[in-house]
């Protein structure tokens, strides 16, 4: 969080907080709500936010609260944020100083570690990392399973491996992208991941569990539909 933002809120502590005015897309960009009706109209595409220096801005002072609510931290003002997916959206990103790809925020933070994925019923791919819940883009999904292999974990041996694909090409349990999400939309078991090539999926099977749009918040501890706080 900006130095200066850390000031004035230090200098004016009892600033309202204000719903409504600020969502961010499945896409991962920011949208102005002139209105103030982001939350009475979920459908409401506000205005995008073009200029990078206010995005900028926006990304460097964005944070939770302790129930799981974002917020863009506006100098002594919070601005509760709509989230239209997930708190993060992430992008696959080469790394010049490594073969690894980079997984990074839609604010430029590049994710260290990633704990659990969740397909939902739409095929979205949602990552626990240690940035945060996030989103992964559309367009990065086929890359990213491609760069993964893929294993069903026996439950009765207790974590030993068993190769349930359908069929194996080279390293990877499973012939594609498509296959995966099939395997755990469809019959519920929970696919693991690894991979060499993107820096959070290694050296340790990163499990890939079913879950649903409405599900999500619940399991990743993030709350969409930010809600004023009672007047005591």
């Amino acid at each position: 969080m900006d130095p200066q933002v850390i000031a004035s809120m230090a200098r004016w502590p009892d600033v309202p907080a204000v719903h409504g005015w600020l969502s961010l897309t499945e896409a991962g960009q920011w949208r102005l709500h002139p209105l103030g009706n982001a939350l009475e109209h979920l459908t409401a595409p506000g205005e995008p936010i073009t200029s990078p220096q206010i995005t900028a801005f926006i990304d460097r002072n964005y944070a939770a609260d302790s129930d799981g609510q974002w917020y863009f931290q506006n100098g002594p003002q919070r601005v509760y944020v709509r989230l239209d997916a997930a708190p993060f959206v992430l992008h696959l990103a080469s790394d010049p100083a490594s073969t690894a790809t980079k997984l990074r925020t839609h604010t430029g933070l590049d994710v260290g570690s990633v704990t659990a994925c969740y397909v939902d019923e739409n095929g979205r791919l949602y990552l626990d990392t240690d940035r945060g819940a996030g989103l992964l883009a559309g367009r990065d999904l086929p890359a990213l399973l491609d760069a993964v292999m893929a294993e069903s974990i026996n439950e009765k041996t207790e974590g030993e491996s068993a190769d349930a694909g359908a069929s194996n090409s080279g390293d990877s349990g499973f012939p594609d992208s498509a296959e995966i999400i099939t395997q755990c939309i469809e019959s519920g078991q929970t696919v693991y991941l690894r991979s060499a090539k993107i820096a959070g999926f290694g050296p340790h099977a990163v499990p890939l569990q079913p879950c649903t749009h409405d599900s999500i918040e619940t399991t990743l501890g993030f709350r969409r539909l930010p809600q004023p706080q009672a007047s005591p």
